[in-house]
């Protein structure tokens, strides 16, 4: 089983930025998205401050997000990248393949991937990472450049304080049909 030892909010600032957009649209009413908790056991408790520092997880993760987007089903997972170099070690399997089932039922799949020197954010859908994946598996690279990736994919967060997540949405609606 794996274990879980804190290390700091790793990946906290993008699942912040995700938390504050899915609060906005559930109050607008324009979709309803939910942050799907992993299941752990807490092994070590710090008594004063009754924080867990040291827990395993009960099972698998599957995405970080579910819900509906005004009739339309989504899922998507958030990951950070320090680097130009996004390694696929960071996607596992059966996150790829519960995509793949959720997409085969007429859901939409997605990542956010935050490029954190940059300062930029990625909209990937299921199907380009799914490229990605499939290249690594037939014996290619275990990553992928930043240089890959579709520009139109990029999303323009401006000087908001959220992550505008349903234009990317509609973007990739626009491109499926």
């Amino acid at each position: 089983m794996a274990t879980w030892n804190t290390r700091g909010l790793r990946g906290s600032t993008l699942e912040d930025l995700i938390n504050l957009t899915i609060e906005q649209y559930r109050e607008k009413h324009l979709a309803l998205i939910q942050k799907i908790p992993t299941p752990i056991t807490p092994i070590k408790i710090d008594k004063d401050s009754r924080h867990i520092t040291l827990a395993y997880f009960d099972q698998k993760s599957t995405i970080d997000y579910l819900g509906n987007v005004q009739g339309i089903p989504v899922c998507f997972d958030a990951k950070e990248c320090a680097e130009d170099t996004f390694p696929l070690q960071n996607v596992h399997q059966h996150q790829m393949d519960f995509m793949e089932e959720f997409e085969r039922q007429d859901g939409l799949a997605f990542f956010l991937i935050a490029y954190t020197t940059r300062h930029e954010y990625y909209y990937m859908p299921y199907r380009e990472m799914k490229v990605f994946w499939d290249r690594m598996k037939a014996g290619g690279r275990k990553s992928f450049r930043f240089d890959e990736l579709d520009f139109r994919h990029f999303i323009n967060q401006g000087r908001k304080p959220t992550l505008p997540i349903l234009e990317a949405i509609q973007k990739d609606l626009e491109e499926r049909e």
